[in-house]
Order: C-alpha cells, then sequence, then structure tokens
C-alpha cells in the first residue's frame, strides 16, 4: 500500500508540474571511469523529462554545449556526451605522446543548473572548467534561454524590444559599479573593451535576483580580474524586456 501511495504522488507531483507550467527536471551525472590514467571528467546537468519540443530542446542544447566543450579529437566525431569524453581522453593521450614527460592529467567539470522559470522563460546556467595543460585552467559560464512558448532556445537579442536602450542602461550601470565616470572612456579604469566602446556580455541569462550579465575571463578584463558580472533587477529593465518577467 506504502509503495502505491508513493506512486500516486509522485503522480501527482509531476501532473501538478505540468499543470503549472512548469519543466520537471531529473540530473544527469558523467564522470569518465576508464582508466586510472584517463583525465578527470565530471558532468552534472540537468535532464528534461517529457517528450515535448521544449523538453527535446533542452536536453539538445545541453549535450550539444557539452560535447562541444570537450571535443579535442578530430578523429571522433562526437554525436553523444560519452563519445565527447572519449574525444576530450584521447586528445590528452595525443599530447601526452608529444611530450611524455607531462605529469599533470587534464580535468573537465562541467555542471548545469535551473536558475530561472516563470511562464514564459527558462534559464539553465553552465559553468564549466577544463584543464589542458599550462599554467592555469580556464573556467566559463554560459546561459541557455528558452521561449516556453516556441519550446525552444533564445539568441540573446530575442530577450529585448528595445536592445539598443537597454545597452546604453546597462553602460550606466556598469559604469557606477565599477566606479568609471561618465564622461571618460570606458577602458579609463583598466578595462579591455575592444575599440574602448562598451558592448554587452556574450552571456545574458534570467536569475531569480534580475537579468544577470556575465563577462567570462579575458572578454573584458584580464584573467585575474576573473569574471565580471552585473545583475539589473526587473522593476528596472522590464520596459525593455520582450516578455514579462515575475518580480
Amino acid at each position: 500500500m506504502k509503495h502505491v501511495l508513493s506512486g500516486l504522488f509522485f503522480l501527482t507531483l509531476i501532473i501538478g508540474c505540468q499543470d503549472s507550467g512548469h519543466i520537471t527536471f531529473e540530473t544527469l551525472t558523467l564522470a569518465n571511469t576508464k582508466c586510472k590514467e584517463c583525465p578527470e571528467v565530471f558532468i552534472e546537468v540537468p535532464r528534461a523529462l517529457g517528450n515535448n519540443k521544449l523538453a527535446k530542446s533542452i536536453n539538445r542544447t545541453l549535450k550539444e554545449e557539452v560535447i562541444s566543450k570537450l571535443t579535442f579529437d578530430d578523429k571522433i566525431n562526437a554525436e553523444t556526451i560519452e563519445e565527447a569524453i572519449d574525444s576530450f581522453t584521447n586528445g590528452y593521450f595525443e599530447l601526452k605522446k608529444i611530450y611524455p614527460d607531462e605529469t599533470i592529467g587534464w580535468k573537465a567539470k562541467i555542471n548545469g543548473m535551473v536558475t530561472y522559470e516563470d511562464k514564459e522563460f527558462l534559464t539553465i546556467e553552465l559553468k564549466s572548467y577544463l584543464f589542458t595543460g599550462g599554467a592555469h585552467g580556464y573556467g566559463s559560464t554560459n546561459f541557455l534561454n528558452f521561449s516556453k512558448k516556441r519550446g525552444q532556445e533564445m539568441d540573446d537579442w530575442e530577450l529585448f524590444k528595445d536592445k539598443e536602450g537597454f545597452k546604453q542602461y546597462a553602460e550606466t550601470q556598469f559604469r557606477l559599479q565599477q566606479d568609471i565616470p561618465a564622461n571618460t572612456p570606458i577602458n579609463s579604469t583598466g578595462f579591455m573593451f575592444e575599440k574602448d566602446s562598451f558592448y554587452l556580455p556574450e552571456n545574458i541569462g534570467f536569475t531569480e535576483k534580475g537579468l544577470k550579465l556575465l563577462y567570462n575571463q579575458y572578454e573584458v578584463a584580464s584573467y585575474a580580474d576573473g569574471p565580471i558580472e552585473l545583475t539589473l533587477p526587473y522593476k528596472d529593465i522590464q520596459k525593455f524586456l520582450s516578455g514579462n518577467v515575475k518580480t
């Protein structure tokens, strides 16, 4: 009887999530355990349940992102995450042949989590760290934004109905946060924007606190400065956005 009640509770939970428009996720966890000498690889990302267009788009996009980060061997045309792990492993051993005295192994860690969901939008934050030799590894964060109405990933420009107005507002807030005087060039305090002109980052994503603008390492500053973030509350930027977000 307890098993029946548990099953009914789980079914009710799923139906409740579907009725509220929320997507149900499970966690996909993968690791490289083929050999002791193999590179360390750990992947933990959400996987959308269901067979609808949005769930398929989320899972396909996440898979493609992970594959793109791990593909190092051109001989392997990776179509699955497991094949991408093999590509990463082969890339390491190919380098070992060239530099047999190299003692530090490669590492890859990729984590994903849902940072925002409402009736219109869903955002997944994908954090990755890769070490493939050299002085240090490289960490990066990517935001994947999805339109629930269209059931597909959104380009950044689709987040806005007034992108130029948003960019101007974002620059004002960026200058305030970074103590850059309004009447000076954007790089006057040490930033490295190309052509000394402010631009939006490659990664913009919805979070519970607001719309986050994230410049990864090297994008507008040195490696030592780390990622540069700016989070803008929805109440201040709703007029620029293409859809209504909860505040």
